[in-house]
C-alpha cells in the first residue's frame, strides 16, 4: 500500500476562452471541473497504473459525493476528513493557442480539532503502508515544518518517504532527509539560491543534495526532462516530443510514477522512465494530473535514459 498525504484537496476548473485579456469579459467555450491538489493527481495516476494507494486530504459537505464518487471509480481508496469551511478552488484558463494561466485558491483555514483529525487519520494509514508520499500544500493553521515533523516520523517507522512541496515547506523537509524530492526548475531554484537552467545545474543541485543526505534526489526540468541519483548513479531523463494540450499536474504524474516504480523495486534508470511517461501521458490529455496506464505503457520506448557519468563540480553552489 502507498499512502499519499494530499491534505489541501481542491476542486478544479479547466476553462477554455479563446484569448485572456485583462479588464476584459470573456466567453466560455468549455468548462469542466475535477477533484483537485496534488495529493488526489499522484494516487490517481498510482492506482491507474495498478497499485493500492490511499488518499488522505480534506473534503467538504458540497463536493464529499463529487471527490468520493471520482476517487472509487479510478481505484483509490480516499479518506476525507469534514471540515466546516468550503474546499479551496483552482481555476486554470487555457487559451485558444494552448497558453494556460493558473489562479490557485488559499484554502480553508483549519481548527485545531481538523488538524487532529487529518494528522490521525494520516497517520493510522502511513504506518500501515510501504510508501509515504507528502506532496502539495499545506491548508491554512498548520506550521511549515509539518511535513519535516512527519518525515521524522516516517523515518523512525522505517518507511521511504517522499515530498514533493515548494519555499519553506521543502527547505524544512529536506533537512529532515527524506528517501525522495522532487522539486521541479523554480522549487530548486530557490532551494539552492541560483537559477537551474540546464541539465548541468539540476545534476550538481542533484549531486549536493545527494550529499545532504537525500536518497534519491529528483528535479524535473519541463522540456529538459528530469535527473535524478541514487547509489547507483545519476541519470538524466529526456522526453519524446509530443503534442501538448494540457502540461498542468504532469509533474504531479511524473511523482505518481516514480513512486510506483519504487514500490515495484525498479532500478533508477526504469524509474525515470516510468516517471517521465507519466508526466508526458498526462501532458497529452485534456484533463488535468491524470495519465491513463495505456497511454503511458505506449510512451516508454520514447523516453531515453542516459547515464551522467560525470557529475559537475559542487563548488559553484550547493542548496543551502
Amino acid at each position: 500500500m502507498i499512502t499519499v498525504a494530499g491534505f489541501n484537496t481542491a476542486i478544479d476548473r479547466f476553462i477554455q476562452i479563446d484569448a485572456l485579456t485583462p479588464g476584459e469579459v470573456h466567453r466560455v467555450r468549455e468548462e469542466k471541473i475535477y477533484p483537485g491538489g496534488k495529493g488526489v493527481h499522484v494516487a490517481q495516476t498510482i492506482a491507474a497504473l495498478g497499485e493500492r494507494v490511499r488518499l488522505i486530504g480534506l473534503v467538504d459537505a458540497a463536493n464529499r459525493s463529487l471527490i468520493s464518487r471520482q476517487m472509487s471509480a479510478r481505484g483509490v481508496l480516499f479518506r476525507g476528513v469534514d471540515i466546516e469551511g468550503e474546499l479551496r478552488h483552482c481555476l486554470a484558463l487555457q487559451e485558444a493557442g494552448g497558453s494556460i494561466t493558473e489562479v490557485l485558491g488559499q484554502g480553508p483555514q483549519l481548527s485545531r480539532s481538523e488538524q487532529d483529525s487529518l494528522l490521525r487519520e494520516f497517520r493510522q494509514s502511513a504506518e500501515a503502508s510501504d510508501l509515504v508520499i507528502l506532496t502539495g500544500s499545506l491548508p491554512r493553521g498548520f506550521d511549515d515544518a509539518l511535513y519535516a515533523a512527519l518525515v521524522d516520523d516516517i523515518n523512525a517507522w522505517g518507511k521511504r518517504c517522499l515530498v514533493d512541496a515548494s519555499g519553506q515547506v521543502l527547505r524544512h523537509a529536506v533537512a529532515a532527509k527524506p528517501y525522495l524530492i522532487k522539486p521541479n526548475r523554480d522549487e530548486i531554484s530557490e532551494l539552492v539560491g541560483h537559477p537551474v537552467i540546464n541539465v548541468d545545474a539540476a545534476a550538481m543541485a542533484v549531486a549536493a543534495l545527494r550529499e545532504r543526505g537525500i536518497a534519491m534526489p529528483v528535479v524535473s526540468l519541463g522540456d529538459l526532462g528530469a535527473v535524478a541519483a541514487d547509489d547507483t548513479g545519476m541519470w538524466h531523463a529526456q522526453l519524446p516530443s509530443v503534442h501538448v494540450r494540457n502540461a498542468v499536474g504532469s509533474g504531479d504524474c511524473f511523482l505518481a510514477g516514480m513512486a510506483v516504480a519504487m514500490q515495484r523495486r525498479m532500478p533508477l534508470e526504469q524509474a525515470l522512465r516510468l516517471g517521465v511517461a507519466c508526466g508526458v501521458a498526462n501532458a497529452q490529455s485534456e484533463e488535468t494530473g491524470f495519465a491513463e496506464r495505456s497511454v503511458v505503457e505506449s510512451l516508454l520506448p520514447a523516453v531515453k535514459v542516459q547515464r551522467i557519468h560525470h557529475a559537475p563540480s559542487l563548488q559553484a553552489g550547493s542548496p543551502q
